[in-house]
């Protein structure tokens, strides 16, 4: 990527080899060849910009958008970093969204290190095994940040945390906790024992959670293990925790969303260690 030039310019070629290159970030190859990802919309592109703005490396926006987000090109202008206008044509060939916002990000990724996360003392850890859905890992991602957890982990093959769709649907939260990718989970399960946290399957044969939490389970350090959404976590997988905890269902559903049933778990969690 080019370095990126004062406000005032304006591209307007939505078929030039730099809004194309852009464009191929939506692409998991691509980003893994530049170590670049896409951040799109006001929100997600603010939280960048307030919490890593040492990650931007370009920022895109309509004048439109601009004028009615001052506070991002504040922010921009805080940060030493320069807003490039684009047509709303051009905006449309870069993102990933049918209908965006009218400012993108292009962003280096920064997964964490396995070791760094578990050398951090951690108390509260979501670990994703074969999540697939982007809009599930992503909620869970913004779900973590909320409860005040340190980390989350993608093992398996788990979806991209950079992902568009990952990174839309964290709203921001991705800029907040630390997150790892492309580890395998019996690694992530040693780390988490050798760090002294308790590694909790959510699963629906385990036991029931308020029990679980009465009993005192909760109040230790405790990596939460979420498993596929269709499928859940397998035999072995599940054999790795050490033990399994399931959110009870009072009504008539006949399940819960991955991603509720895990924002569930890690809430309780975070009140369990809160005094």
């Amino acid at each position: 990527m080019a370095g990126v030039a004062s406000i005032g310019t304006m591209i307007d070629n939505p078929r030039s080899p730099r809004v194309r290159a852009v464009a191929k970030l939506a692409k998991r190859d691509h980003r893994a060849d530049t170590g670049l990802f896409l951040v799109e919309g006001p929100q997600s592109v603010g939280e960048a910009l307030a919490w890593r703005p040492d990650l931007v490396v370009d920022l895109f926006a309509t004048p439109v958008a601009l004028d009615r987000h001052p506070a991002l090109a504040s922010a921009a202008r805080g940060a030493d970093i320069d807003v490039e206008y684009v047509t709303d044509q051009v905006l449309d060939a870069m993102a990933d969204t049918v209908t965006p916002q009218g400012v993108i990000a292009v962003c280096r990724m920064f997964p964490t290190a396995l070791k760094d996360v578990f050398g951090a003392a951690p108390r509260l850890v979501a670990i994703l095994e074969e999540v697939r859905d982007p809009g599930n890992a992503g909620t869970i991602i913004r779900a973590a940040d909320a409860a005040g957890a340190d980390a989350v982990i993608l093992s398996g093959r788990s979806v991209d945390p950079f992902n568009p769709k990952v990174v839309r649907s964290t709203t921001g939260s991705l800029f907040h906790v630390p997150v790892t990718t492309g580890v395998e989970l019996a690694d992530v399960v040693d780390r988490a024992r050798e760090a002294g946290v308790r590694v909790i399957a959510a699963d629906i044969r385990g036991e029931d959670l308020l029990a679980a939490r009465r009993a005192g389970v909760l109040d230790s350090p405790t990596a939460w293990l979420f498993g596929n959404e269709a499928r859940g976590l397998t035999d072995e997988a599940r054999a790795l925790a050490e033990r399994a905890i399931t959110v009870p269902i009072y009504g008539r559903a006949e399940s819960m969303n991955l991603a509720t049933a895990a924002s569930v778990c890690l809430y309780e969690s975070a009140f369990a260690l809160r005094p």
